[in-house]
């Protein structure tokens, strides 16, 4: 289901709102605090001219080098484009200091931080603005020189790039949480791709070889032909709740439902006797006392067991199979190993297929081993080796 662009646009939308309100709050601080005769030293001072005293315009350019804060994250450029005109001309009229001028600081920087479209054209705008101030204060009988106005014009290069090193920064952030999101929904997708994978397979596998065994005695024993049928509905209904519990996750319903319904190592022996009910003699053993492990742990030992066997139904179909468990304290050794006929060409390491390499991963998350070779007098071996603590 499609989530409403309303609701998606949500999160972005409280986030301007609070940057307005902040903006405001800071605008109509400044606004006031220009008004306080013992501040007016602060602000920024250029012309070194003899003073005109403050009139109606004087208070409409304090007003108008502040008061434009309150929409500097909406409208970076238009911010600095009022301040500054308001700047220039507040210098270039000889009015008294003021504490306002710093705004134009502020919306400097703000720019920089900013402004994503027109950078340059912007930057350029306020250089050219700045050299034209420069040349009308001279004009006027200025008495600093051009090494002033440059040491002036470096400290907005300054807040500029002090703007610029924040939106790098910024950008960075959120291109690494890009990547982030990326990569785990890969991970979360690769992690259910392998539990659809030893879910459907093992059933499946075991459901194709009780059929084709119940259809062969269908005629000469009827009787075991029923309990392979049964068989059959069994394995087809445990199946269906494994991927209901796997579209439960995809649903994201909660941590409870995964530690209810997880397969745990102590399921093996039902998995044994499923497997037993298709045809191929298991043998079963334990050593040690079963300790209570992590989720992922006992699921990562449970598929091991459960991959092992379904290999075994597959390719050595009637072959005795013997599964070993070693309950340790800090780890857990798995050995499933199947009888068949050696190769001529002596023991060879497989390349596994999609199930195997699905496991190795799997059991590589939690810094454990997995080996699979074929066995020198015939056969094949599955070995696990995964450690108690969960490295999740």
């Amino acid at each position: 289901m499609s989530v409403p662009l309303a609701v998606r646009s949500w999160p972005a939308w409280w986030r301007a709102q609070q940057a307005s309100v902040k903006d405001g709050a800071l605008a109509a601080t400044l606004t006031a605090l220009a008004f306080v005769p013992t501040l007016s030293v602060i602000g920024a001072q250029l012309n070194d001219l003899p003073k005109r005293p403050a009139d109606a315009l004087a208070v409409v350019l304090t007003v108008a080098q502040s008061a434009p804060l309150a929409f500097r994250s909406r409208h970076p450029a238009a911010c600095l484009a009022v301040i500054g005109a308001a700047f220039a001309v507040h210098q270039a009229l000889c009015y008294p200091q003021t504490f306002a001028s710093i705004g134009f600081y502020l919306a400097l920087y703000t720019a920089g931080a900013q402004q994503s479209r027109h950078r340059r054209t912007l930057a350029a705008a306020v250089s050219a603005g700045y050299a034209a101030l420069a040349i009308v204060l001279s004009q006027l009988g200025s008495p600093n020189r051009i090494s002033d106005f440059l040491a002036f014009y470096l400290v907005l290069v300054v807040l500029w790039m002090a703007g610029a090193g924040m939106r790098r920064r910024r950008a960075e952030e959120a291109e690494r949480r890009r990547l982030a999101a990326l990569a785990a929904g890969a991970d979360e997708r690769a992690r259910i791709a392998r539990e659809l994978h030893d879910v459907v397979t093992h059933h499946v596998t075991a459901i194709v070889v009780q059929a084709d065994a119940a259809q062969f005695l269908v005629g000469t024993a009827p009787q075991r032909a029923g309990q392979g049928l049964a068989a059959i509905s069994d394995t087809g209904r445990q199946a269906l709740t494994e991927l209901r519990y796997l579209l439960g996750v995809l649903e994201a319903t909660g941590d409870a439902a995964l530690t209810d319904h997880t397969p745990a190592l102590g399921s093996v022996a039902d998995l044994v006797e499923q497997v037993r009910m298709s045809g191929q003699p298991v043998e079963l053993t334990e050593h040690g006392e079963r300790l209570p492990r992590p989720i992922d742990v006992e699921l990562a030992a449970y598929r091991v067991v459960q991959e092992a066997l379904t290999n075994a139904v597959k390719h050595a179909t009637g072959q005795p199979t013997r599964v070993t468990v070693h309950h340790r304290a800090g780890h857990i050794d798995i050995e499933v190993t199947t009888d068949g006929i050696a190769h001529a060409e002596g023991p060879a390491v497989p390349s596994g297929g999609r199930g195997l390499n699905g496991l190795r991963q799997r059991v590589h998350m939690l810094n454990g081993e997995l080996t699979a070779a074929a066995r020198p007098e015939g056969g094949f071996s599955v070995r696990a080796l995964i450690p108690s603590r969960s490295t999740g």
